[in-house]
């Protein structure tokens, strides 16, 4: 009896030093905060282009396609691109702020919520490109927004 008493024991130390053990690593897939940074998305390709060619996305984020639509005409691509993955949200400000520019593409604003969501404005000649962030428990949601921009002949901007 005692023997068997001893082995639920020790049993139940080992059950608990493991389940400890998947708790605390900061890459377990119970963790609920994203731990990819731009430093560990760098170890292989960083970015591929996007269905817009002129916007570049981070190699950790996967397109999906059900949420995502893209629309070619001659000279003009235009959509929405939904994006995921298990990245921070500063990680990938700093990434977008970096390669748009890298593009032509000029920023125009920044909303910036403390907690979880992000929208950034960008513009070129004859587009706009919306970046909206959102950071969850367990991954990051990305989409980006491209829409063209219609001019009157004196540079004005349609209302």
């Amino acid at each position: 009896m005692r023997r068997c008493r001893e082995w639920g024991i020790l049993g139940m130390a080992l059950l608990f030093l493991f389940g400890m053990g998947l708790g605390c690593t900061p890459e377990s897939k119970f963790s609920k905060r994203p731990v990819t940074s731009a430093a560990a998305a760098a170890k292989g390709p960083t970015a591929f282009s996007s269905e817009f060619g002129d916007i570049l996305i981070p190699s950790v984020l996967e397109v999906d396609n059900n949420a995502s639509y893209v629309v070619r005409t001659p000279g003009l691509t235009t959509g929405m691109l939904a994006l995921k993955g298990r990245v921070k949200r500063n990680s990938l400000i700093d990434f977008f702020n970096h390669n748009m520019a890298k593009d032509n593409w000029r920023p125009v604003t920044l909303f910036k919520s403390p907690q979880t969501s992000t929208v950034m404005l960008f513009r070129k000649e004859n587009r706009w490109c919306v970046i909206s962030i959102s950071e969850e428990d367990f991954n990051t949601y990305v989409q980006i927004g491209v829409a063209p921009s219609f001019a009157t002949a004196d540079g004005d901007m349609l209302k």
